[in-house]
């Protein structure tokens, strides 16, 4: 998902031809996941029709402060949008409604819901190179600025008047960059790198079958999207699953045993300032693999079993600065067992279940943890969503960044 999923943006349009890009800035929005809410001035009507962009964006365009309807007027309240949104987008902002900003005038719907915003006011100027230039626009466009309003400065490049130069609205992937660049900058995990293991690992007998548990990897799926969302890099190493990652800011690396699990993460671990190995790897693996698959006819085979590698203990052997975070799943005394986990393998902190609570662990949709550190209170949670159980992780980890 990208950055901008769930956000509430309200895109203010003002009269001018580059109203024409507004369809292409709404569309960009809602395809990254974003409820963008259109006001528009009487003047914009005139370049481009709230049909079009009602179409795009799921809601009704607004217009003016009331609706009619069977004479019954019903208000458009600028105050309730200007507290519902996130960011404020006025593209393009012509040079009356830039006036008009900065002078707090409120003779539409698009400027009193300005004034109401709570959100950060991002403005695009769009206009003819003279008009942009002129001293009087300039202080405008300064004022603005200085009111804590964010500029999206005008380009330069060919204009309704035939003339060129500056003036020209910035096109609309730039401005839709320019938000999920924001976003990122106002995210809590903006700028970390976090590794993240998920799913079962597979330790093959013959060609056919396997050793393996009946991990779905959901869990570190929704742990990968949740540090994506908040603004890190991530990684997610995910043995054989069903999961599927969408999100730009997540690299998959596809495994299948502990060992090529343990070799990915050792490759990406010293420029890593986090790792979730939330992945639940098989403790054992044959000591021979058959070539060619066991036959039934040959009988019931000997099968001699060794430990996989010890991931965790290994990395945490290998730990300097990065933040080290395991998960355990137990099925009785989950607590005890978890706490010698966490001092055993040198983690940060760890992350338990139990299979014995209804509605946690494998295949499940819902999981119920604690969440463990050292020297600390464990923490206890209900049974949640995995989405939810992975945003109260993300918490804890933001907690321990800024404590380290």
């Amino acid at each position: 998902m990208s950055i901008l999923h769930d956000k509430r943006i309200l895109l203010g349009i003002s009269g001018s031809i580059a109203a024409y890009k507004t369809p292409t800035i709404a569309r960009l929005l809602v395809k990254a996941g974003a409820k963008v809410q259109v006001v528009m001035t009487d003047a914009a009507k005139g370049f481009v029709t709230p049909l079009t962009l009602s179409t795009l964006t799921y809601l009704e365009v607004l217009t003016s402060f009331t609706q009619e309807d069977n004479d019954n007027a019903v208000w458009n309240n600028h105050v309730s949008l200007g507290l519902w949104a996130d960011v404020m987008l006025v593209a393009p902002a012509s040079a009356n409604t830039l006036a008009k900003m900065a002078t707090a005038a409120a003779d539409n719907l698009l400027l009193a819901t300005y004034l109401s915003a709570k959100c950060p006011v991002f403005f695009a100027p769009a206009m003819d190179l003279d008009m942009h230039k002129h001293p009087a626009n300039q202080d405008n466009i300064n004022r603005l600025v200085a009111n804590g309003n964010i500029l999206i400065p005008a380009t330069s490049g060919p204009l309704a008047s035939g003339l060129e130069g500056e003036g020209r609205m910035e096109e609309p992937e730039q401005i839709v960059a320019i938000l999920e660049d924001y976003f990122k900058s106002k995210s809590p995990l903006s700028g970390k790198k976090i590794v993240i293991t998920a799913g079962p690992t597979y330790e093959p007998i013959d060609p056919v079958r396997f050793i393996g548990n009946h991990s779905s990897g959901k869990m570190g799926y929704a742990l990968a999207n949740a540090a994506a969302q908040q603004g890190a890099d991530v990684i997610l190493i995910s043995g054989p699953t069903a999961g599927n990652i969408t999100h730009p800011n997540v690299s998959v690396v596809a495994v299948t045993t502990a060992a090529q699990m343990l070799a990915a993460c050792m490759d990406v671990y010293t420029n890593t300032d986090a790792l979730i190995m939330a992945a639940a790897v098989a403790d054992f693996q044959p000591t021979e693999k058959a070539q060619q698959k066991i036959k039934k006819q040959a009988g019931i085979p000997s099968l001699s079993l060794a430990p996989t590698p010890d991931i965790l203990s290994k990395l945490g052997e290998g730990k300097k600065n990065q933040i080290l975070i395991g998960f355990a799943l137990e099925t009785q005394d989950a607590l005890a067992n978890a706490q010698k986990k966490l001092a055993s393998k040198n983690l940060d902190a760890i992350v338990v279940n139990s299979l014995a609570d209804d509605g946690a662990g494998f295949g499940h949709d819902t999981n119920k943890i604690s969440f463990l550190q050292t020297n600390k209170e464990a923490v206890h949670y209900t049974l949640k969503s995995k989405q939810e159980v992975a945003l109260d992780v993300m918490d804890h980890l933001k907690t321990m960044f800024d404590e380290s």
